[in-house]
């Protein structure tokens, strides 16, 4: 793939796909490496890992009760950082009511906004400066920020903005079980179905029961259609952005994908339509 044209219906964008130290790219024209990008929810990947770093430091245990705020509903049960990192909180996408935890997966920005809170409260930092000392700086990610999105600043749900040269690195550590981040069994944990048997939505794509999911890491699963294609394993991993962006990979066969664009994954559904077909072409 290297050094061709993207065949994406998109302005600007390019992919890669990382095979150990190999790295293959394709651009849109005028597009490279250093272009940034809102990357939309594929920040989850990103406070995923910053999650995790705050549990492998001892800062945050992934089943201590927590009360996210800004919630409305009559189940005020304690949830879990397990419980929001899997999306099965009961809390909703970004506003009404909660239902009750651990009964079906909800795919949760506000989750994740709660969890960042978690993350402050027991670094006693801002949740931008322990991503930054955590993730960003050890994986050399210069290019990654913070910023806001749909109105919430720095938003740790979907806020993130970066480059094809930084999404290969956190590919790079996805493949290395989340090294140098945090402990390789607590990274398998992560990528290993939580609460198994949830039905529930992957946004954009379909409803699928079950619709399996680890801590943070979307699972491919037997989930079909779906966004990283038909050929993909059980075990593959990753997340999309309704900006357009993709990352996903294969622990098995030791690679991964990326994908960045500026055009919004919902315009005309073109990304359902070039995505699975463009990971099903990437070899094994």
């Amino acid at each position: 793939m290297d050094g061709r044209e993207l065949q994406w219906p998109v302005g600007r964008g390019g992919a890669a796909v990382v095979r150990g130290e190999e790295v293959e790219t394709a651009w849109r024209p005028g597009s490279d490496e250093h272009d940034q990008f809102a990357v939309a929810s594929v920040t989850k990947l990103l406070t995923t890992m910053a999650v995790l770093a705050a549990v492998d430091g001892g800062h945050l245990d992934l089943d201590q009760p927590l009360q996210p705020t800004g919630t409305a509903g009559d189940d005020d049960t304690p949830t879990t950082p397990r419980h929001l990192l899997a999306h099965a909180s009961g809390l909703p996408q970004d506003s009404g009511r909660r239902r009750p935890q651990g009964t079906r997966r909800i795919y949760s920005n506000l989750g994740f906004r709660a969890l960042a809170e978690a993350v402050e409260g027991a670094v006693g930092l801002t949740f931008p400066a322990w991503l930054e000392s955590s993730v960003l700086q050890p994986l050399g990610l210069s290019e990654t920020r913070l910023g806001e999105r749909l109105g919430v600043p720095a938003d740790p749900a979907a806020g993130a903005v970066s480059t094809l040269a930084d999404l290969v690195r956190l590919a790079r550590c996805l493949l290395a079980r989340g090294a140098p981040v945090v402990n390789s069994e607590l990274f398998d944990e992560a990528t290993r179905v939580q609460f198994p048997g949830l039905a529930g939505l992957v946004p954009g794509v379909g409803r699928f029961d079950p619709c399996d999911w680890g801590l943070g890491f979307e699972l491919h699963d037997h989930k079909r259609p779906h966004w990283m294609g038909g050929r993909r394993s059980e075990a593959a991993f990753g997340h999309f952005g309704a900006s357009g962006c993709i990352l996903w990979v294969v622990p098995e066969l030791a690679v991964a994908a990326v994908g960045l664009s500026d055009r919004d994954f919902d315009d005309e559904r073109w990304a359902m339509r070039v995505w699975p077909d463009w990971s099903d072409r990437i070899g094994d």
